[in-house]
């Protein structure tokens, strides 16, 4: 699979502006979103190729987010970006897989295409 296009979701303009430099460098077009809503008007109108969603928004959590996204679209993987805490494995259950905030995206999407 192809990720093309990459919907960025991050609440913190600093961590935003880092992932879309490091994806649109390595090749994607990346689209963002700052909270749940605004995603999920991306998500359904737009094609999207994958998801990099921050788990902490300010107006939906990570986990209800996905769970939206996954009934709209079931096929497009939604990768959780979050720092590592004890919360970790229990919400890998929720996502198709996880990238720690010091990880570089682009890597991890690579891996996805795999």
């Amino acid at each position: 699979m192809s990720f093309a296009r990459v919907l960025c979701v991050e609440n913190r303009p600093e961590y935003l502006e880092v992932l879309e430099s490091i994806l649109e460098d390595a090749g994607y077009d990346v689209i963002s979103a700052t909270n749940g809503s605004e995603a999920l008007i991306l998500f359904r109108e737009l094609g999207i190729d994958g998801v990099l969603l921050e788990y902490d928004l300010p107006d939906i959590n990570g986990s209800t987010l996905r769970s939206e996204m996954k009934r709209m679209k079931p096929d497009v993987p939604v990768l959780l970006f979050a720092g590592v805490g004890t919360h970790t494995p229990f919400l890998l259950r929720f996502f198709d897989s996880y990238i720690r905030n010091s990880e570089r995206p682009d890597w991890a999407l690579q891996d996805m295409d795999a």
